[in-house]
């Protein structure tokens, strides 16, 4: 059989440059489905790296190359392609579309310079690309709109269209209008047939004056607005023909800063619309030295300025994503920002992560040099060799053992430090354990270098519970990592259930007697003492107070008692959890003058707790987190009532932005462990939500019950 694998992917060298000017970095957006993945197969052909395209379906795409990504026939992960065109390299960045992979998609936002929209024709914007589409807007990336699919058989491209523009304003106007095999031109006024990959041109047909007519006035208005000249919308509206390279020229400036948004339509099955597409990406988007360098700072936190996309400049590079490969190791795909990567040099690498992001996170810092190796071009899972990498450019380094993915590369006479992109807290908990003990060792190494490369998953090894817990963005990703746990480091792995970490405390005051006596030849165990136990307010964990009299229990074992309840209170008296908040008073007790001992009086001040348990009630003490949703208006009713049904407590709500609403609650962790998934459900995707923990108070008798 033949290998699938390989149908598609091209051959020969990657497009190199010499001038951050002649690099077009740009990240694919868009819903899951809409065709990203298929697009740059689409794009590869037409620029001439691929002979054919391959196809999600077979699993011949340059961009899913992932074994979870063939098995599951979507994109999982990151993936870059570059291509030649007009004498531009264009690196485009291919992203997830389902939202737990949102991490991904962040990497990819920060090695972009602009970003393209890519909308089905038969199905339209969710609601997490809308909030991407926003984001953008806050730090002015350009963007443009592909309308694709147009070959489906549910494909209704003025309903797309008309859904983009109301997701994303109304400066997204299209520059071509679909016209049987090709495209019609509407600042040219040009018919771009496709016949076998290649285009044609002709006059359009005369059954679409009309439609032209109109869609071409509303462009140009669109454009003139844009406009630096201010003299040209009156120029328009007197009723002069502004010339065509004026308005050309115009909108690519518009479209470089951001302030207007061509929509392409592209049939990637065909070609339709990739030419088109290609021109708007070489001559509208910015070059890199047109991008904003993200924040810089020294090793100690002191921001750096003046630097910019020079390839001359200090080193300034960022590890974008970072894959660990059984046969090839270790692969970081890195933005350069500044400066030029050399094979064989030897660079600084910084991650800071617990100084931007706190100590929850699964990144520990470290400062150190290490060599650079090999230099390549990704195409996919290709890499292609290269001389060196300027500024502006993104490159693959193999073997840097301990860059991971947001950490910073420099020159190791001038370290520095980039501030690390925005993540997603994950917030779905999924408890696991290693399916063997010969595999906890495996288990160990596995989710250590899981945790690298993906900066959404968070570890945690809960000391109460002594449970591994993995902190997902969702159930996708939870079975990426456990997939790639089996697949790639051998282990198998059980998941079990959740533990939250309750607590344990008296409901009222009670006595309890602790006598341990034994005999067994020689020396024996002798101990006994009396307690009195009562709750304390929350917070107030724990005091011992020692009221002996008359010396019945030694002054050398008074501290053993309180040891040994102390010991009893880590292991709980009722349901297993540890307990808090209470006074245990020492009143009496009996010694005895040779067996009496410190372990003797540990284990009589254990049974006097578990004694004084046994005479009163135990409450358990769940954890509190306080819960803030940001939801959309039209939704606010239906989150309140879901809270409420999780024994929410409502604090109230504030307004945000014109059509959005931020819902405060104190939930109980053991409610919303998977809330995380039950919002998204609910609300398509469409709210947010964040978690801290407030407090423990008890937990209804009616829900104890069942744990204990």
């Amino acid at each position: 059989m033949a290998d699938k694998t390989n149908a598609s992917q091209g051959t020969g060298a990657a497009p190199a440059v010499d001038s951050p000017a002649a690099i077009r970095n740009v990240v694919l957006v868009g819903p899951s489905g809409s065709g990203k993945t298929t697009l740059v197969e689409a794009l590869l052909v037409a620029s001439g790296v691929l002979n054919r395209p391959g196809t999600v379906l077979d699993g011949t795409t340059v961009c899913d190359f992932d074994d979870a990504e063939l098995r599951q026939q979507r994109s999982v992960g990151l993936s870059l392609a570059s291509l030649p065109h007009d004498g531009v390299k264009v690196n485009l960045i291919d992203t997830p579309g389902y939202a737990d992979f949102v991490g991904e998609l962040r990497a990819g936002l920060r090695a972009a310079d602009c970003a393209l929209f890519v909308v089905s024709a038969s199905e339209g914007v969710d609601e997490p690309t809308k909030a991407v589409w926003q984001e953008c807007a806050q730090v002015g990336m350009p963007r443009a709109v592909v309308i694709t699919k147009l070959d489906h058989a549910r494909a209704n491209y003025q309903n797309a269209l008309a859904t983009a523009q109301a997701a994303f304003g109304d400066k997204v106007l299209p520059l071509y209008l679909p016209a049987g095999d090709g495209l019609i031109g509407l600042l040219s006024q040009t018919y771009y047939g496709y016949s076998e990959g290649k285009r044609s041109t002709s006059a359009p047909d005369a059954a679409y004056a009309d439609e032209i007519e109109e869609l071409r006035g509303t462009l140009i208005e669109g454009i003139i607005e844009e406009s630096e000249d201010e003299s040209l919308m009156d120029r328009y509206l007197g009723g002069e023909e502004i010339d065509q390279k004026v308005l050309i020229e115009d909108l690519e400036r518009a479209v470089a800063r951001g302030s207007f948004f061509p929509v392409i339509p592209v049939c990637s099955a065909s070609g339709i619309g990739t030419f088109e597409l290609l021109e708007v990406i070489t001559s509208g988007f910015p070059s890199p030295p047109e991008h904003t360098i993200p924040d810089v700072f020294n090793p100690h936190g002191v921001a750096r300025k003046g630097l910019t996309c020079d390839p001359d400049g200090p080193l300034l590079a960022e590890v974008v994503k970072t894959t660990s490969d059984p046969y090839v190791g270790r692969v970081s795909l890195v933005r350069v920002f500044s400066g030029t990567i050399r094979p064989d040099t030897t660079v600084h690498v910084s991650g800071h992560f617990t100084s931007f992001f706190g100590e929850h996170n699964s990144h520990e810092d470290h400062d150190e040099d290490e060599r650079i190796g090999a230099l390549s071009f990704p195409l996919g899972k290709t890499q292609r060799p290269a001389g060196q990498v300027v500024a502006g450019d993104i490159c693959a380094i193999g073997r840097l053992t301990r860059a991971e993915t947001g950490d910073t590369l420099s020159d190791k006479a001038d370290p520095l430090l980039l501030k690390p992109w925005n993540m997603p807290e994950p917030l779905l908990p999924i408890a696991v354990q290693a399916h063997a003990k010969t595999d906890e060792d495996k288990l160990g190494v596995g989710l250590q270098r899981l945790a690298a490369e993906d900066p959404t998953l968070r570890i945690e090894q809960n000391p109460e519970t002594h449970q591994i817990v993995l902190w997902c963005m969702g159930e996708a990703h939870s079975d990426v990592v456990l997939d790639a746990l089996s697949s790639r480091y051998g282990v198998t792995v059980d998941t079990v259930e959740l533990r939250v970490p309750l607590r344990e405390t008296f409901g009222g005051k009670a006595k309890g007697h602790g006598r341990h006596v034994k005999q067994s030849g020689g020396h024996g165990q002798y101990a006994v003492c009396d307690i009195e136990v009562e709750p304390l307010p929350e917070g107030s964990n724990f005091e011992f107070v020692d009221k002996v009299v008359g010396g019945a229990v030694p002054r050398q074992f008074i501290p053993s008692v309180e040891k040994g309840v102390r010991a009893q209170m880590e292991k709980g008296v009722s349901a297993g959890y540890p307990m808090v908040n209470i006074r245990v008073t020492l009143l009496d007790g009996k010694a005895h003058s040779v067996d009496s001992s410190d372990m003797a009086f540990q284990m009589a001040g254990g049974l006097a707790l578990r004694e004084a348990a046994a005479a009163t009630h135990v409450s358990l003490l769940e954890p509190v987190d306080l819960v803030s949703v940001l939801v959309p208006d039209d939704l606010v009713g239906a989150v309140m009532s879901d809270l409420s049904g999780r024994r929410g407590r409502l604090l109230g709500t504030d307004k945000v932005g014109d059509d959005k609403t931020l819902v405060k609650a104190e939930v109980p962790q053991v409610e919303i462990t998977r809330y995380t998934i039950d919002l998204r459900s609910l609300s398509h995707g469409a709210a947010t939500f964040s978690r801290q923990f407030s407090r423990y108070e008890a937990m209804p008798e009616a829900v104890a019950a069942k744990l204990k």
